[in-house]
């Protein structure tokens, strides 16, 4: 059984996804969209060099992105994942944004709505009514 690599790609409309390729292939690839796509470069190895690790949104998110399950990977982003939050409980400002997303559908699709932001369209501000303008806090 020949390995064939797993690659990065993402197509012209920004989406990224993770196929396999063997390695005499081409650098190009079809995204699902329909878009053409390209390879993206791998991280770059460095050693001595502090590194924060993927964040979950870099993980694999398919099963073949996990090599079909292969328990010698599936350990290896455990180990990594494992650091990682070890990382942010220290250090939370690497965690990024951890509100909970109250509406992710529909005008929030692009932007979620997380916990403790405004609402759009019932904010606080200056406005008039009944012939008089007054502000709220």
């Amino acid at each position: 059984m020949t390995a064939v690599p797993l690659y990065d790609y993402r197509c012209c409309a920004g989406h990224r996804f993770e196929a396999m390729a063997p390695l005499a292939a081409s650098d190009s690839a079809v995204c699902p969209c329909g878009g053409a796509a390209v390879k993206v470069p791998s991280r770059v190895a460095l050693g001595g060099v502090a590194d924060a690790g993927r964040p979950m949104e870099l993980m694999p998110q398919t099963w073949r992105g996990t090599y079909e399950g292969n328990r010698e990977y599936l350990g290896e982003l455990r180990r990594e994942w494992g650091a990682r939050q070890r990382l942010e409980e220290k250090h939370p400002e690497l965690a990024g944004d951890q509100r909970p997303i109250l509406a992710h559908e529909g005008r929030f699709h692009g932007a979620p709505l997380r916990a403790g932001d405004p609402v759009p369209g019932h904010g606080h501000g200056t406005h008039t009514h009944g012939g008089h303008t007054h502000t709220h806090p």
